[in-house]
């Protein structure tokens, strides 16, 4: 088995659809306080696959992020990488492979790495966690799928991570399918709310930096509404600063619907490489904002297409149809557009030094 890593610069990283895995997002998260390092990743094809016999190379690109939890530890964090993805019972092994590969190239000081998996969730694959309506009712506990990622390792030391940090379920919209085939697959309500926003002379255009204040408003506002955690307005003012604004990089459109002048809705929609993705939404609190949003979301869906990519995130939403769940409103909404719901394993650790981690742990389970 062969797992070799090769320093890289992160400016140098090939753009791909897997947002977080971009320079561009290297740089938002090194404003965030983030130390971002760029590899070359090469493994062999058994790695991936328990029956391969060939030593055969892939290679990709990786992006890590170094955060000090104090002035004498950090973490590594690996957001949505690797990228390539092995069979099931070889994804504990691959994780082994690769923590230890990487060890030397982090500080020595580093407590464990942290992989946010964009993998497809085991037990999504399987109809014993389904319920009978077709929802998907989750994985097991923990301990249950640790067990079952580290048959195939030597040392038994991939641990599920308390928490997950970027969203664990999405929906995929194809963008190969036509404009009249998108909207057929759209749900009744969706399709009529986005026809009636349109005769009722909702407008959705791009914006610059000059107009970030406006979108900082609906922000708040949406914030405050929801209770949300918030970020600051150079937060969103660096997201415009840093994309690549080419075709072979990252760039970034900051949507904004209006009526008469008056912005109801808006939205940062990303594009990188072959998909698009929603990336944070606003609105107001009054009543024509939900014909604005779906305006919206509707011209977001058509840019990403006409700019080339075949895929569009949604980025985020409930595992299932559980009312009870904080983001069952996101989830019907998203889910009328007619994409795919898809569900990532989350996040996975490999510890270094275990007692420093299980200290971690602890404060994290605290928060």
């Amino acid at each position: 088995m062969i797992c070799e890593l090769a320093k890289k610069d992160i400016e140098e990283l090939q753009t791909t659809n897997i947002l977080p895995q971009t320079t561009f997002w290297g740089r938002i998260k090194r404003n965030q306080g983030f130390i971002p390092k760029g590899f070359e990743l090469t493994i062999s094809r058994d790695l991936l696959v328990t029956s391969a016999n060939s030593l055969e190379k892939k290679g990709e690109d990786l992006l890590v992020l170094i955060k000090y939890v104090n002035p004498n530890a950090c973490f590594a964090y690996v957001p949505y990488g690797p990228k390539m993805e092995p069979t099931f019972e070889n994804q504990g092994l691959l994780l082994e492979q690769l923590s230890e590969s990487i060890r030397p190239h982090l500080p020595a000081n580093c407590i464990f790495i942290r992989y946010d998996l964009t993998w497809e969730n085991q037990w999504a694959a399987e109809d014993d966690y389904f319920d009978e309506q077709g929802n998907w009712i989750g994985p097991p506990p923990a301990h249950t799928q640790e067990y079952r990622l580290n048959f195939n390792t030597v040392t038994g030391n991939v641990k599920k991570s308390i928490e997950d940090n970027l969203p664990k379920n999405t929906f995929f919209l194809d963008l190969t399918l036509n404009e009249q085939e998108l909207m057929y697959n759209m749900r009744y309500n969706t399709r009529y709310n986005v026809r009636k926003a349109n005769k009722k002379g909702i407008r959705v255009r791009e914006y610059r930096l000059e107009q970030i204040g406006d979108w900082y408003k609906l922000y708040y506002d949406t914030a405050i509404r929801h209770n949300m955690a918030m970020q600051s307005q150079e937060y969103f003012s660096s997201i415009l600063k840093n994309q690549d604004n080419s075709k072979n990089g990252v760039t970034v459109k900051m949507l904004m619907a209006d009526i008469d002048g008056r912005f109801l809705s808006s939205m940062f929609l990303v594009l990188s490489r072959k998909r698009g993705t929603y990336l944070y939404g606003a609105s107001t609190s009054c009543k024509d904002n939900l014909m604005a949003s779906y305006a919206l979301q509707w011209e977001s869906i058509r840019i990403s297409k006409e700019w080339g990519c075949t895929e569009y995130d949604m980025f985020g939403s409930a595992p299932n149809l559980d009312r009870s769940h904080p983001l069952h409103g996101v989830h019907i909404y998203k889910k009328g557009f007619g994409g795919n719901l898809y569900h990532r394993m989350g996040c996975w650790d490999y510890p270094y030094d275990r007692k420093q981690y299980d200290i971690f742990r602890l404060q994290e389970a605290q928060k």
